[in-house]
């Protein structure tokens, strides 16, 4: 398949990043279905969706027509077979859960066309954990987004299997949604930034399951001395506390490290009770007016 023949893309899971990448797809002339499992899922992933549309033209990103246009093109299903249909790209975004993403894309391997190109979107994991589940690995590669409204970088992490024809596409796809494509020689979990990031949630959790300083001025720590908008506990409450949650005990069970497994314990307790950052309103900070973006923060 050539990135002409490209019309029709895939999002498996309308959580925050299937709302992004959907996003962005549509923005560029493709037609984009989100699929997931409950109907009750999409009205708060269309209304997130027309935010960032509404945010990227307010600030002169896009115009109003474009912003409309690219709504338009979404649609949304829980039905597998009207998911799959036609579908020429499918970017997965369900939880960072092995098992999880094998039985989702054996389900879709039964459905979708024999060209369709499979990828995941897996912040932490090596599409090799589960590409033989794909049932199609030669088509089947990690394809990584960061926050779009930032930036427009993406991680092409092809496994041994992976073909170079789909590498290929792959890299035209992401040039062909605005995208600058990062692409790794081999697997690492966790990519390239990722790989950076991870540890430097690590060490700013440790600091604050240990005791050590507050949530607080361990942000302020890092945005003083770097001059950064936001710290580390800002930059989680936008991933979403769930799914920073569940990367970090899934890897402290996975490496049966104490320290890591407290640090889950720590994110666990917000999660419990529904704080999961900007998306539910509170989490380390209160949105939308977090503290870390007011003048007097630092002071």
């Amino acid at each position: 398949m050539k990135i002409e023949e490209v019309k029709k893309v895939l999002i498996l899971g309308a959580g925050t990043m299937g709302q992004q990448i959907g996003f962005q797809c549509s923005l560029h002339g493709y037609d984009v279905v989100l699929y997931d499992i409950t109907e009750d899922v999409f009205e708060n992933a269309l209304t997130r969706i027309g935010k960032i549309a509404s945010g990227l033209a307010r600030r002169g990103k896009i115009t109003r027509e474009q912003a409309e246009d690219a709504l338009s093109r979404i649609t949304t299903t829980t039905e597998p077979e009207e998911a799959a249909r036609e579908a020429d790209i499918v970017s997965e975004s369900v939880p960072e859960d092995p098992q999880l993403k094998g039985r989702v894309f054996a389900r879709f391997n039964e459905l979708c066309p024999s060209r369709t190109i499979f990828t995941t979107n897996t912040s932490t994991l090596v599409p090799s954990l589960f590409a033989k589940e794909t049932g199609r690995p030669d088509r089947f590669a990690a394809f990584h987004f960061h926050d779009i409204r930032t930036n427009n970088v993406v991680d092409i992490m092809p496994h041994p299997g992976t073909s170079p024809e789909t590498v290929d596409l792959i890299k035209d796809f992401a040039k062909s949604i605005g995208q600058i494509a990062i692409v790794l020689h081999k697997e690492q979990n966790g990519y390239v930034f990722n790989t950076m990031l991870t540890k430097w949630f690590e060490a700013a959790l440790t600091l604050a399951a240990n005791g050590v300083a507050s949530v607080e001025d361990i942000d302020r720590s890092w945005m003083g001395v770097m001059n950064a908008p936001t710290g580390p506990f800002g930059i989680m409450d936008q991933i979403g506390l769930d799914t920073v949650w569940i990367i970090i005990e899934y890897w402290a069970n996975e490496n049966n490290n104490p320290q890591a497994k407290t640090n889950a314990d720590f994110v666990k307790g917000y999660v419990e009770e529904g704080l999961l950052g900007a998306k539910s309103g509170r989490g380390f900070y209160t949105y939308p007016d977090a503290s870390y973006r007011q003048p007097g923060f630092l002071k």
